[in-house]
């Protein structure tokens, strides 16, 4: 019967043993002794669960024998079977026998086949514990140096590398100043317009810091309601309001030790900041529903698109939470202030395009570079992956052209040039010198969108092919 649990009995009485046997033959497999002798031959040749020892038995009792099994085989879960009132020696002395249970007789068979099966049960169970325990030891120092390794991984792969710029780019000074104050313990404020990497930044000083082993969490407080974001923050019970069916763990109390990073923070209500504040000050949350508070020790680092100081000026914005959230602020610049950033992160971008849509790629025109130079990108980095990934995706050639923008990127000109189109359409002088600079500016740009084919530009200005090339020589654009 192999698989089933294994049972030993030890008795000297042959009826006993007998009815003990038929009892349990079914659902376990049984072997039978007369003595502690036999008992230990078996117990040497079998892995025994369970052993229904009889009390008083010839030569050793069985409380003595049922002693020397706990000392070589431990995990044997110990049954006792007596027929006698027995004494308080006799009882403390089971007791240092480790037995599991003390069963009179006569015993019923449904009473003993219950108890037998718990015993059983109580077999199986340690053996997993001993083998979970085995493999923690065994797997705890890999586990260490996994969650290590991806430590190390998250530091380098959010370094502050991460924010790609120019070699003499402005970020450079803010990126040197956020890695002098990351090491410090203290609230940080990230200010900058939607899509200049705040987050990007958020993440690095968390993970140049001593809590970069901890979690970094992170929730847009504009993009819910205030019970809501409560919620997502602080934690709820169940029942706490419609809907909630189950306990939560908010945000604050998962990033406990670590950092949360509450993006645009300046669009919360009023009613919501006093409790933010509350939090800030106290070091508790309290979730909704409950009565108790959960002492929480977070880094907060905050962000926002707002003037926060006019905010607070106009009483939008609490006082008193400003000033603790900005014990250091840092004002990321958007992309138009720093041109020489938009070709490194043009061409991290495409890199990581090419990866997503798993398409290759040699890189840009020079066209292609100096037209994304000279738009002010009011979407910023977001806008400007956006471009990549449409211009790659449209592309049929190796390399990316000025033709693949969008035309609002590509008609734009640097300031020079808007100037130069605002005092043509509002500005004096001839009319005929006034259209004839607006012609050669929507020559130059259809053109440039057609890889100067001459046929396919005529054909959208609705131009001869002999026309176009008579009013490009005329305007000196004759390639």
């Amino acid at each position: 019967m192999v698989g089933l649990p294994v049972i030993l009995i030890v008795d000297d009485e042959v009826r006993s043993q007998e009815a003990l046997r038929r009892t349990l033959e079914e659902e376990f497999e049984v072997f039978t002794a007369s003595d502690a002798k036999d008992a230990s031959a078996i117990l040497e040749q079998e892995a025994v669960h369970v052993i229904l020892c009889d009390l008083r038995m010839p030569e050793v009792s069985g409380v003595t024998f049922l002693k020397q099994v706990r000392e070589r085989w431990p995990d044997s879960v110990r049954i006792i079977l007596s027929g006698y009132a027995e004494t308080e020696d006799i009882i403390a002395g089971i007791n240092d026998a480790g037995i599991y249970q003390y069963i009179t007789k006569p015993w019923r068979p449904e009473s003993l086949l219950l108890n037998v099966r718990a015993a059983a049960q109580l077999y199986r169970l340690q053996q997993e514990n001993h083998l979970a325990a085995l493999e923690i030891r065994t797997t705890a120092p890999i586990m260490r140096q996994r969650v290590q390794a991806k430590r190390e991984t998250l530091r380098n792969f959010y370094d502050f590398a991460r924010l790609v710029r120019a070699a003499d780019s402005p970020l450079n000074t803010i990126c040197e100043t956020a890695r002098r104050i990351a090491p410090y313990d203290i609230s940080i404020l990230l200010t900058g317009e939607s899509g200049t990497g705040k987050e990007l930044l958020a993440h690095a000083i968390h993970y140049c810091s001593s809590r970069a082993d901890k979690a970094f969490v992170i929730e847009n407080c504009g993009a819910l309601a205030d019970t809501l974001l409560e919620s997502e923050l602080f934690g709820h019970k169940r029942g706490a309001f419609t809907g909630a069916y189950e306990n939560r763990i908010g945000l604050f109390e998962q990033a406990d030790g670590g950092t949360i990073f509450l993006d645009e923070v300046g669009e919360t209500s009023p009613s919501f900041q006093v409790k933010l504040l509350r939090v800030l000050q106290e070091g508790e949350i309290r979730p909704l529903g409950s009565s108790r508070s959960l002492r929480v020790d977070v880094r907060v680092i905050a962000a926002t698109n707002r003037n926060l100081e006019d905010d607070v000026r106009n009483k939008r914005f609490r006082e008193d939470l400003y000033y603790r959230l900005t014990t250091f602020k840092l004002h990321m610049m958007p992309l138009r202030q720093r041109p020489s950033d938009i070709i490194p992160i043009a061409q991290h971008l495409l890199a990581e395009a090419m990866q997503v849509l798993e398409k290759p790629c040699q890189g840009f025109k020079n066209d292609a570079l100096a037209a994304m130079q000279a738009y002010r990108w009011p979407g910023n980095v977001r806008e400007l992956r956006n471009e990549v990934v449409r211009m790659l995706a449209l592309s049929d050639h190796p390399t990316l052209g000025a033709e693949l923008l969008s035309q609002h990127v590509l008609r734009a000109a640097d300031q020079e040039q808007e100037d130069e189109l605002q005092e043509l359409s509002t500005g004096e002088g001839p009319l005929k010198e006034r259209m004839e600079a607006l012609e050669m500016r929507l020559l130059k740009e259809t053109l440039t969108r057609h890889r100067w084919n001459k046929t396919r530009a005529a054909k959208e200005l609705g131009l001869s092919r002999v026309g176009l090339r008579g009013k490009l020589v005329r305007f000196g654009l004759e390639k």
